[in-house]
């Protein structure tokens, strides 16, 4: 029986996962990703934890996949960040009450039957938070996307440069700042590190 081709969602969105070093803008069909969320820190102990919880599900997900004959790469760890105030500037606020969905894209033929058997064995292993993965579609439509390239704590300076480029365009800011990690900040350093900032726009009225 032929091997079926791992399908590699990167490549088959490549459009929405550019890496540009000015900001421009794209539009972001919905898909479905592997979600869990929280509130405090990034690097908190609870942040680690379901960083943990959701890369062992989307794996153990992923192999089942692999074994019953869909195989598929997984996708790199993104992070939905908002605050109780709502609209752009949420890095001005105390990291301490950042809400946040992380989230790792997968493919619409995994099941829920797949995701409650992968959160069974990691619930075996002693991972509680893997209860609380969910599938979640996204729909983010029109957004301002840019590279970043450095720590985080520097990403100010890129979302100025989002935000002044996506108002001489006519556009407004949401509530929401997407980030795609490309780089593993445990083996790279900060002055390396390689991030995606996406932040959905609505026409200005």
């Amino acid at each position: 029986m032929p091997i079926a081709e791992k399908v590699d969602l990167y490549k088959l969105h490549k459009n929405e996962y550019v890496t540009p070093k000015k900001p421009v803008l794209l539009d972001v069909q919905p898909a479905t990703y592997l979600s869990i969320t929280g509130t405090g820190a990034p690097g908190s102990e609870e942040f680690q934890k379901k960083v943990g919880a959701l890369y062992g599900t989307a794996f153990t997900m992923k192999f089942d996949a692999k074994f019953s004959g869909s195989d598929y790469a997984v996708c790199k760890l993104e992070g939905i960040y908002r605050t109780d105030l709502g609209g752009p500037g949420f890095e001005t606020i105390p990291m301490d009450q950042w809400h946040w969905d992380l989230i790792i894209r997968t493919p619409d033929f995994v099941t829920a039957a797949q995701l409650k058997a992968a959160q069974a064995k990691m619930l075996g292993k002693g991972v509680p938070e893997a209860a609380e993965v969910v599938f979640q579609t996204i729909r983010e439509g029109k957004c301002v996307q840019m590279l970043h390239v450095g720590p985080y704590s520097a990403e100010s300076a890129t979302i100025e440069q989002m935000c002044a480029f996506g108002k001489s365009e006519g556009y407004e800011f949401g509530d929401r700042h997407h980030e795609i990690y490309l780089s593993d900040p445990h083996r790279v350093a900060p002055e390396k590190l390689k991030t995606i900032l996406r932040m959905p726009v609505r026409r200005i009225k």
